[in-house]
């Protein structure tokens, strides 16, 4: 039965971790019945949510700016929203600075009053916008009712996270091979030419200056790492894409899903699909991507997580045609 009286949005404090607790398992619970393989809860799921809430409530020194909202009522918690600011990565400018997030770590119970999941995305923004954000961004994993909320707030979808399970390995796929140091040029080529369209797709992603050099000095150090592998495709003197394989992070991942099996494929590029509206006539991109997902299943990953511009429609088909299916969304307030 709902209460009549609205929920009172307040900022969490350590005495509400536990009430946050039973909400944030609830909510991992939902994403894992959504997708098992890819939102498998730990066994000890409880007490890393326990850790990473307290850790976020009272640690002086934080990855980034975050901040924990709890919806009240009744003088109990029915629901809460995580927001963050995220750090531009180094090969963007950030001409707007760190945008704000509202994560999908957001969960509303069934008994809470009306238009309770509607303010928590209201105050959300605006603890966003108080941290000095100028640009907003939200995020779903499940759940039609988020999705409407954002949409009425003005969101729009500007990049989707993929996922394929069960991935299987293989030895051969013509004209894949291993990347070296003397194929940093060619990948930087391939990478410049990525970063243009993204920024034809959508003006989000503003490029920084010196992208090229940093992404060069990154792929450098990326061949010493023996986490991921990089893969290219066709002859070194011109090579038509690359992609990268690495461990999953916690970035993409609340506390309580293990994320030992899934994998991350955040780097692929293929001229195949350099036309956003058009994919050319190859198998080239997919013997690409089947390599990199070869490659996971030596270190025991089963799941890959891919992320994909939402307007680049060349590259979503041919992830599509390749089994991947869309698991997450962030959306962009214009």
């Amino acid at each position: 039965m709902h209460n009549d009286m609205p929920a009172e949005i307040i900022t969490a404090a350590l005495p509400d971790v536990p009430a946050m607790v039973d909400l944030l398992m609830q909510d991992a619970e939902r994403r894992q019945a959504h997708d098992p393989a890819l939102w498998p809860l730990l066994d000890d799921a409880r007490e890393k949510i326990v850790e990473a809430v307290t850790f976020a409530l009272t640690a002086e020194k934080q990855p980034f700016r975050q901040s924990w909202l709890v919806a009240e009522s009744d003088g109990g918690l029915v629901g809460l929203v995580h927001t963050v600011r995220v750090p531009v990565p180094p090969i963007y400018a950030g001409e707007r600075g760190d945008p704000g997030l509202l994560m999908p770590e957001a969960f509303v119970a069934e008994d809470a009053p009306d238009g309770t999941l509607e303010a928590l995305v209201d105050a959300g923004e605006a603890d966003l916008r108080a941290s000095g954000a100028r640009l907003l961004l939200a995020s779903f994993v499940c759940g039609d009712e988020w999705r409407g909320a954002f949409r009425a707030r003005g969101y729009e979808p500007v990049t989707l996270y993929l996922s394929k399970s069960g991935l299987d390995g293989g030895s051969h796929f013509a004209g894949v091979r291993t990347a070296t140091d003397e194929d940093i040029g060619g990948i930087v080529a391939r990478s410049a030419e990525h970063r243009a369209i993204l920024r034809e797709l959508d003006m989000f992603w503003t490029i920084h200056p010196e992208a090229d050099a940093r992404f060069g000095s990154w792929m450098r150090k990326s061949l010493t790492l023996t986490d991921r592998d990089m893969l290219v495709s066709a002859p070194r003197e011109d090579l038509d894409g690359y992609v990268i394989a690495q461990p999953a992070s916690r970035l993409h991942f609340p506390p309580a899903h293990d994320i030992c099996a899934t994998g991350v494929i955040d780097d692929f590029f293929h001229r195949q699909f350099a036309d956003p509206a058009r994919m050319e006539e190859s198998d080239a991109a997919a013997a690409l991507l089947q390599a990199a997902e070869a490659s996971f299943a030596p270190r025991g990953i089963r799941t890959a997580f891919l992320v994909c511009p939402a307007a680049w429609a060349s590259k979503v088909a041919v992830l599509e045609n390749a089994g991947y299916r869309t698991a997450m969304v962030w959306m962009i307030k214009r």
